[in-house]
């Protein structure tokens, strides 16, 4: 079983050559919608993915604009609207020491540094300065932990383990 990772979802086309509006969700949008590079296309209803080939890309207000090669026209791509676009695992970049993919973090365990269980990340917020990882708290209420080196003070994807120094009132 492949393992896939979203980087964009096709919300409409735009002109008549065969350009699409992707709302990103990728880090990385210059190297993934690289001429030349290859994505492919959920349609939804199960069907076996479609590979497509990054024609053209250039960024247009909020949306990156897509074209692939073979699909010339607006009647070509209108069909994919409301459709997902998705690399390979493969496909992956090697991040830098300290960096980690979304999928890599969510499901982690978080213990202090005494040894006190947190609960576990269920979601990462990115709201500007550093990210902001959401964590079910044993008792049932969202704990939210800063991505700062001051809190988190060790990261362990292969033991899905997180050790924090909770600064105070963090965990209150």
């Amino acid at each position: 079983m492949e393992n896939w990772f979203n980087v964009g979802k096709i919300v409409n086309t735009h002109g008549i050559r065969g350009e699409v509006r992707v709302i990103s969700s990728t880090d990385f949008p210059d190297e993934r919608y690289a001429p030349g590079s290859t994505l492919y296309l959920f349609p939804g209803n199960h069907k076996e993915p479609t590979p497509l080939t990054v024609k053209t890309h250039r960024k247009h207000k909020n949306f990156d604009l897509l074209s692939f090669e073979g699909y010339e026209n607006i009647n070509d791509v209108e069909k994919w609207k409301n459709t997902i676009l998705k690399i390979k695992e493969d496909q992956l970049t090697e991040l830098s020491e300290g960096e980690y993919y979304f999928y890599e973090i969510i499901g982690c365990h978080v213990v202090t540094e005494q040894g006190e269980e947190i609960g576990a990340v269920k979601e990462i917020l990115t709201p500007g300065a550093n990210d902001v990882w959401v964590v079910g708290g044993s008792n049932g209420k969202d704990i939210l932990i800063p991505y700062i080196p001051d809190v988190v003070k060790e990261v362990s994807i292969e033991d899905k383990k997180i050790i924090i120094d909770p600064m105070e009132g963090l965990l209150s």
